[in-house]
C-alpha cells in the first residue's frame, strides 16, 4: 500500500486552524492543552470529538476541497440549534459541525463527563441521563467560543437522547456481567459462544452499539489490571478526568483454528472488516483490521498466516491448525486466546510520541525501540509485561514441538512476555499502519527470542 495516499495535510491544516482559533478564545483550553502534554504526554487534537463552526467562518467548498463529506444537513445540536455535519471518510479527523451559532465550540472526549468536571473543579449541569449513552456539559464559554466535554457510549448524536430508567439499570447490569465474564474454558468455541450470549442479552436491552461500548470498556479494564504500564498511564490520564478516550485500536491475538470464530463474534457486535494486513513472506503472520463506526473502536486481529493464505478471505473461510507455531500462535499457546483468558495483547493510544516515552521513563516504564518513525506516524511498544505461564500449557507446547525443553524451563522459571501499551502519534489524518515495521517488532516480541 502507498502510505502517501492516506495522508491529508490540507485537511489537517484546516482542522488545526479551527482549533487554534478556539484555543485563542478560551484560556482554560490553552491551559488544558499544556497540562495534557506535561501531565499525560498527550496532545489536545487527539482528544477532540467535534468542532462547531459558524457558517460565517467557513464555506462548504473549503471542506469539500480537503476531503470532508456531509453526513446530515439538519443535525440537532446540543443547546437547541441545528447544523450541517461533515466528516472525513479517508482521514482521522473530528466531525465538523457548521451551524448558525455565532461562536466556535470544541467538544473534548472523555470516558466520564462527571470525572472530567470533578478533576477540574467545575460545577455545571450535565445534559444526558447518568449512565446513559451520551452526556455533554458546557465547561467554559466566552463571547467567541465555548468548550464542551463529551461522554459517549455507542451514540454518535450531538443531543443526549431520552433514556428510560430501566435501560440505565440494564446498562449497569450488563457492564458488570461483561467485567465478570467467565474466561477460562477447556473448549475455546464454548468461550466464544458464552461471550456471544452475554452480548446478545445486552444488545437486546440496549442496542448493538451501546452494548458494544460496554463490552470494550470491560476489555480495557481486564487488560489494564494485567499491565503495569497501562495502570500508570491510566492514573495520569484520570488526573485530568480523561480516561482511555484517546484509544486508537485494540489488538487481539488468536490461534488459527479459532480466528473465524473471533471475527464472527466481532461482526456480531457491529464491526466491519476494513483492510487486511500482511507483513510479507518472512513475517509468518497477518491481521484483519475491523472497525465499529458507531462506537469508534478499531480492532487489529492477529493470526499466524502463510503467504498463500493472505490472498483468500482468511477472516471468514477458516484456517486449519498447524503443528508449527509462529509468534502469534505461540503467544496463544502459552497464555490463551486474547478474547478469553489472556486479554488484549496491547491497547494502542494516541500520544505526543516523545513526551509520552520520556514521561513514562521517569515512572520506570521503558519503551522498546520505535518500529515506526515517519513524519506522519510514530509507534513503539512499552517493554513487555511478563506473565506467569501455566505448567500445563508449557507441557502441551513441548509435546506439540513448539518450544524446546530449554525454552520450557525458562518459561516455567521466568514466565513469558504477555502484553504491552503501545505509544502512537498520528499526523496529517493518517489512519493506516506500517506493515514492515510491525512485522519487525512482532518478531522481537516472540518469547522464544525476546527472553533468550
Amino acid at each position: 500500500m502507498d502510505e502517501t495516499l492516506s495522508r491529508h495535510p490540507k485537511a489537517a491544516n484546516l482542522v488545526g486552524r479551527l482549533l487554534e482559533t478556539s484555543v485563542a478564545c478560551l484560556p482554560f483550553l490553552a491551559s488544558l492543552r499544556e497540562r495534557m502534554l506535561e501531565d499525560t504526554g498527550t496532545r489536545l487534537m487527539d482528544w477532540v470529538d467535534h468542532l462547531v463552526v459558524p457558517k460565517s467562518q467557513i464555506a462548504d467548498e473549503d471542506l469539500v476541497a480537503v476531503g470532508f463529506e456531509t453526513i446530515g444537513d439538519h443535525v440537532p445540536l446540543y443547546r437547541g440549534s441545528q447544523c450541517c455535519a461533515w466528516h472525513h471518510r479517508e482521514g482521522l479527523f473530528p466531525v465538523v459541525l457548521v451551524s448558525d451559532q455565532k461562536a466556535l465550540a470544541v467538544g473534548i472526549g472523555a470516558e466520564s463527563a462527571s470525572h472530567f468536571l470533578a478533576a477540574h473543579r467545575f460545577e455545571c449541569e450535565i445534559s444526558g441521563t447518568p449512565g446513559g449513552p451520551l452526556r455533554m456539559a458546557t465547561v467554559v464559554e466566552t463571547d467567541g467560543a465555548r468548550l464542551t466535554v463529551v461522554e459517549r457510549h455507542g451514540c454518535r448524536d450531538f443531543v443526549p437522547p431520552e433514556v428510560a430508567a430501566e435501560q440505565i439499570v440494564a446498562a449497569r447490569f450488563h457492564a458488570e456481567r461483561f467485567r465478570c465474564r467467565r474466561r477460562e474454558f477447556a473448549d475455546v468455541q464454548a468461550g466464544l459462544d458464552h461471550a456471544a450470549s452475554l452480548f446478545d442479552l445486552a444488545a437486546a436491552s440496549l442496542g448493538q452499539d451501546w452494548a458494544c461500548d460496554l463490552f470494550f470498556a470491560s476489555e480495557r479494564w481486564y487488560w489494564q489490571h494485567r499491565n503495569r504500564a497501562a495502570r500508570i498511564q491510566k492514573v495520569r490520564q484520570d488526573q485530568l478526568g480523561l480516561g482511555w478516550a484517546n484509544h486508537d485500536h485494540h489488538t487481539y491475538r488468536c490461534s488459527r483454528e479459532h480466528f473465524a470464530g473471533l471475527i464472527a463474534l466481532l461482526e456480531r457486535m457491529g464491526f466491519r472488516c476494513r483492510e487486511r494486513f500482511y507483513g510479507g513472506a518472512d513475517a509468518g503472520w497477518g491481521a484483519q483490521v475491523l472497525e465499529q463506526p458507531e462506537v469508534g473502536v478499531v480492532i487489529f486481529a492477529d493470526v499466524d498466516l502463510s503467504p498463500r493464505e493472505v490472498t483468500g478471505d482468511f477472516a471468514h473461510q477458516g484456517l486449519d491448525a498447524k503443528q508449527e507455531l509462529g509468534t502469534v500462535g505461540l503467544w496463544c499457546a502459552l497464555h490463551g486466546e486474547a478474547i478469553l483468558q489472556a486479554g488484549l495483547h496491547h491497547l494502542e493510544c494516541q500520544f505526543d510520541f516523545d513526551a509520552a516515552r520520556s514521561q513514562l521513563a521517569a515512572e520506570g516504564i521503558t519503551t522498546m525501540r520505535p518500529f515506526t518513525d515517519f513524519d506522519y506516524l510514530k509507534q513503539a511498544f512499552t517493554e513487555g509485561e511478563v506473565w506467569r505461564v501455566d505448567p500445563i500449557r508449557i507441557e502441551a507446547a513441548v509435546t506439540r514441538g513448539a518450544i524446546s525443553k530449554t525454552q520450557a524451563k525458562r518459561f516455567a522459571e521466568q514466565g513469558a512476555i504477555g502484553s504491552h501499551l503501545e505509544i502512537l502519534q498520528r499526523d496529517e489524518g493518517y489512519k493506516g499502519f506500517n506493515q514492515t515495521g510491525i512485522s519487525e517488532i512482532i518478531r522481537e516480541t516472540d518469547p522464544r527470542l525476546a527472553q533468550s
